[in-house]
């Protein structure tokens, strides 16, 4: 995907196109420079919302939810996005060729805190003091210590950080 570009045309020699793409499959950018007489041949990749089903030994199975059609994927290709996956979760799956190649989760999650430290009295004198929570799905976030075992939370998950607690 081409997430940014920038038309160059110097004083000296011929015009060129310096691009920033992100791999589709990977989520790796890179910085490409085209000259204007090149071509480039462009993939046609399909985006489809589904609901994630279930998780078993052939991978992470999701549903369309128009067709009910039901495509899977493996453990490495979900890569760090499969810690926040839950039953139910509506995601944006993108197809190559019919096949899936990446899923994008929603940008800020709700989880629920099922074990965390108690907090002691007197820790805050320090100022901005966390502890470590483990939250429904099974990652570990860090989180204010005010937070108990129970409590829902907002986890920004392009970064894996605590946001807020939910409402």
């Amino acid at each position: 995907m081409v997430t940014s570009f920038q038309h160059v045309n110097p004083g000296k020699g011929a015009a060129f196109v310096r691009t920033r793409i992100k791999n589709a499959k990977t989520g790796k950018t890179l910085e490409q420079t085209y000259k204007t007489s090149e071509t480039i041949t462009f993939a046609e990749i399909e985006y489809r919302n589904m609901a994630y089903l279930y998780h078993d030994n052939t991978g992470y199975v999701f549903m369309d939810n128009k067709n009910y059609e039901q495509v899977s994927m493996s453990d490495e290709d979900m890569g760090e996005d499969a810690k926040y996956i839950k039953e139910g979760l509506e995601v944006l799956i993108s197809m190559y060729e019919g096949s899936p190649i990446a899923v994008q989760v929603p940008k800020k999650m709700k989880f629920t805190v099922v074990e965390t430290a108690p907090a002691v009295k007197g820790d805050t004198a320090s100022g901005n003091v966390t502890k470590e929570a483990k939250t429904d799905t099974g990652f570990n976030v860090q989180v204010p210590i005010f937070l108990n075992q129970g409590d829902e939370i907002i986890v920004n998950t392009e970064t894996g950080e605590y946001v807020e607690r939910a409402k």
